[in-house]
């Protein structure tokens, strides 16, 4: 018999696959317990359907991945820290700073687990932190510590 896998089944198929099985397994595993349903033409086509749109979805997704990433390269955030000899901070800038100043000067909201900077920044000058807006696109942003005065 076809089904169509509606949940992932560890050795049989993953959710959206559409596979042949024996029927006593489809009749007594997979449709009882909700996890496939026969592969009928209404059935195939509903999938159909449902892949079509999951691609738009990711491909506006993606578009606007893109066009933030303009955006975000084309900033300085500013932050200002207290200083030591020789242009050391006292304390440091982390992610979560510069994501709030990202968000309250330029309305940009960036989750502050998406910046890839390895240690917080700990000198004054501009600094380029990667930041993953996508899977496929990663932006570079410049953070720029100044000295407070």
């Amino acid at each position: 018999m076809k089904v169509i896998f509606l949940k992932d089944v560890k050795n049989q198929g993953k959710k959206g696959e559409v596979k042949e099985v024996s029927d006593g397994y489809a009749r007594n595993v997979l449709l009882k317990n909700k996890a496939a349903v026969e592969a009928t033409d209404a059935a195939l086509n509903q999938l159909k359907g449902q892949q079509r749109k999951a691609e738009e979805v990711a491909a506006e997704e993606l578009e606007e991945a893109k066009l933030l990433k303009t955006k975000v390269e084309a900033l300085t955030v500013e932050l200002q820290s207290k200083t030591g000899e020789g242009g050391r901070l006292f304390g440091s800038i982390t992610s979560k700073q510069i994501a709030d100043e990202l968000n309250k000067k330029h309305g940009i909201k960036v989750d502050k687990r998406k910046m890839d900077l390895p240690d917080a920044i700990r000198t004054l000058g501009v600094t380029n932190v990667p930041v993953k807006l996508h899977h496929d696109v990663t932006a570079v942003l410049k953070v720029h510590v100044t000295e407070q005065k």
